[in-house]
């Protein structure tokens, strides 16, 4: 339990990874304050973890609009408690070829898994220098390592969000701010897959894919680290991925 209050932004609390990351950060005793672009979508997760005796406040938001990442860091700044911790976890995995991309889309992507980083790490590092402490962790993928056929889109905006958490890593980790890039490398167990991807799905019982629970716990680990041994990159895959 921290000794005064916290707060920890989660951009992207989804049904699945977001919200499991927003739960376990409010076990511990900060504030989760989680954010998706329509607040009714939130209701359930902040109701979850108010049940469970956390503390949690939900914001509809655009990550890719700059004057509402400002207003939304500001608020939580001076309304809730200083942010301890930003988990920045768009996603944009939208497929298409090459041959097919549009300018619109391809631009569109890059917004989302890669701009909105930078808008809402730039203003929480801002708050988390000043204290000399903080954690900023990126949700990457297998994309941002290898650019795969038809996702030549979200490669090129996961291979840009690693470059932003490397740059950024270096600036301010002499600061006292920890910046980590988490490499998600498989399928999530989430309804999308469950319906899309079935046979993969079928894997669960085997822990074949990635339990949202336990990738929540490495960030809290990340989060928690000494400052004399902190990960930068962490990449996490199930037992049977290929890598």
């Amino acid at each position: 339990m921290t000794s005064s209050p916290q707060a920890a932004l989660v951009i992207g609390a989804g049904d699945a990874t977001g919200g499991e990351i927003a739960k376990r950060f409010a076990r511990e005793g900060l504030i989760a304050c989680a954010t998706r672009r329509s607040a009714d979508k939130l209701q359930p997760l902040i109701d979850e973890i108010k049940a469970a005796g956390g503390q949690a406040h939900g914001f509809a938001s655009d990550a890719r609009k700059e004057e509402e990442v400002v207003a939304l860091v500001e608020r939580i700044e001076s309304e809730i408690a200083p942010i301890e911790v930003m988990v920045f976890n768009i996603g944009a995995n939208v497929p298409c070829s090459i041959l097919d991309e549009t300018a619109r889309k391809y631009f569109k992507i890059w917004e989302m898994a890669c701009f909105s980083a930078f808008l809402v790490g730039r203003e929480v590092a801002k708050r988390m220098v000043s204290r000399g402490r903080g954690t900023i962790i990126f949700t990457g993928a297998t994309a941002g390592m290898r650019g795969a056929a038809n996702f030549a889109a979200f490669a090129g905006a996961k291979h840009a969000l690693r470059a932003l958490a490397q740059s950024m890593a270096r600036e301010l980790g002499p600061r006292g701010v920890h910046v980590a890039h988490v490499v998600v490398d498989g399928a999530i167990d989430t309804d999308f897959i469950r319906e899309n991807f079935p046979e993969r799905y079928a894997l669960r019982s085997e822990d074949g894919i990635l339990n949202p629970a336990h990738i929540a716990d490495n960030y809290w680990h990340l989060h928690t680290q000494p400052r004399d041994a902190w990960t930068h990159e962490l990449d996490l895959r199930p037992w049977i991925e290929r890598w």
